[in-house]
């Protein structure tokens, strides 16, 4: 008897029951992938030697890793030049639209600096400045990802940084360089400082700067970055995490995520679609669908068994489906379908119900929140205007998207005079005493006597 294939997403039926939160939490579809030693040992073994060699030890991964050793780690002006002005104009049209609805949208929500008076004499500031230098991270691997240029550079240059870098791994055509899309992004965002590597080498050549070395390729020196952003494989989100007390980065993020919130009218074609469309970034990415219609989950069974068949990166996407990470979670009723989405905290969620404003309100725990059967993720991934580098694996708790203020520090500024100081004197001595630490009290109150 032959092996029955897995089937594509698995039911966990809570339909007949209330569960608590912990049940739910528990039936949340997750990819376990044991403890990390492996990666987390290999890439605490190329830090290290791109720490100590530098960026020789950095051409020598790229070839082991991407199957292309860079002549030139930097990329050459007249290479971003020439990307730009051989781009097909299409695409140059679509990236020329995304960059406008980003750019839109990211300065729409930086911060205004804030001061707080507390009455004469006595004043507290909070003044947004932007982080100096950052390096910016575009994965290359299973697809080309001008998108991620876009969504990464955009919200650091309307944040005000002054020094942009970016890093892309050299495409597996023996050029040595970025896929020149990715080049063609960047010169149409004005960057000028890319680089031809990529992994867990990469974000160690921001964290820790190359020495020139023009044997090595690198005839001029990369200066260390202060923040590293942008998604990568589990050897980019490893480096990054090791090196956090080193550099700052936005996050350690996992493979792509969609979850969808439908009920009984959603259409199946649309719900099949758009589960695919994230099942098809990686054999590890999640799509989960939470729904209290049972007539839907037998619905969308026809749609994803066509589409998947029909689509081009069929065996990933029905890896990926197939998967523990991904499933369908049957509930009792819309409650309990926010409880499930609130408590799995999806990067992307998508809400296909018939008011799907009145759901959205209630969610507070996702990345992104695509509302209404016409906003679907790929929308976000590409041209909405919102930003498609989000929290994974639940951190949707806690962590935000990529956005202005992840390349902004908030500076406090403390300005009280002599009245303002002799208003509040008394607090200041009462607490330091309180706490046994009278210098601080004397610091005060010295400046009352002289």
């Amino acid at each position: 008897m032959s092996e029955q294939a897995p089937s594509i997403l698995s039911v966990t039926d809570f339909s007949a029951s209330q569960p608590s939160d912990r049940e739910l939490r528990d039936a949340l579809p997750r990819l376990h992938q044991g403890d990390g030693a492996g990666p987390r040992e290999a890439v605490e073994a190329i830090l290290a030697e791109v720490k100590q060699r530098g960026a020789a030890a950095v051409q020598e991964f790229s070839e082991r890793f991407d199957g292309s050793r860079p002549p030139l780690l930097r990329v050459p002006q007249e290479a971003m030049t020439e990307a730009l002005a051989t781009l097909e104009p299409s695409i140059r049209e679509a990236l020329e639209a995304s960059i406008a609805r980003a750019r839109a949208f990211a300065a729409a929500h930086r911060p205004q600096d804030v001061t707080s008076e507390f009455g004469p004499d006595a004043s507290v500031t909070m003044r947004w400045v932007p982080v100096s230098r950052v390096g910016l991270y575009v994965p290359g691997g299973l697809a080309v990802y001008p998108s991620s240029v876009v969504m990464n550079v955009v919200p650091a240059q309307e944040a005000g940084v002054s020094s942009v870098a970016l890093a892309s791994p050299p495409a597996r055509d023996g050029s040595g360089l970025p896929h020149p899309t990715i080049l063609a992004a960047a010169e149409l965002l004005g960057v000028t400082e890319v680089y031809a590597m990529g992994g867990a080498q990469a974000i160690a050549a921001f964290a820790y700067g190359l020495e020139a070395d023009a044997e090595a390729g690198l005839p001029q020196a990369l200066e260390p970055v202060q923040l590293v952003t942008g998604p990568g494989n589990k050897f980019v989100a490893t480096a990054k995490g090791l090196l956090k007390g080193i550099v700052g980065i936005d996050a350690e993020a996992g493979p792509t995520e969609i979850a969808i919130i439908a009920d009984a009218g959603a259409n199946p074609e649309f719900v099949a679609a758009d589960l695919i469309s994230q099942a098809e970034h990686d054999p590890d990415a999640a799509a989960f669908l939470i729904t209290d219609s049972a007539e839907l989950v037998d619905a969308v069974r026809g749609p994803l068994e066509r589409q998947v068949a029909a689509t081009k990166h069929s065996e990933r996407v029905r890896t990926a489906l197939t998967g523990e990470q991904s499933g369908i979670l049957l509930v009792a009723d819309l409650d309990t379908a926010i409880r499930a989405a609130n408590l799995y905290a999806a990067e992307h969620l998508e809400i296909h119900t018939a008011d799907p404003d009145a759901v959205a309100a209630r969610i507070v725990n996702a990345g992104a929140v695509f509302v209404g059967e016409y906003s679907p993720v790929s929308l976000g991934d590409y041209s909405a205007g919102s930003n498609h580098v989000l929290p994974t694996l639940g951190t949707g708790t806690h962590a935000s998207g990529l956005n202005t203020t992840t390349f902004l520090k908030a500076v406090q500024e403390i300005r009280y005079g002599r009245e303002g100081l002799a208003g509040v004197a008394k607090h200041v001595r009462v607490l330091s005493d309180a706490e046994d630490l009278p210098a601080h009290g004397d610091a005060v109150d010295v400046r009352r006597t002289v």
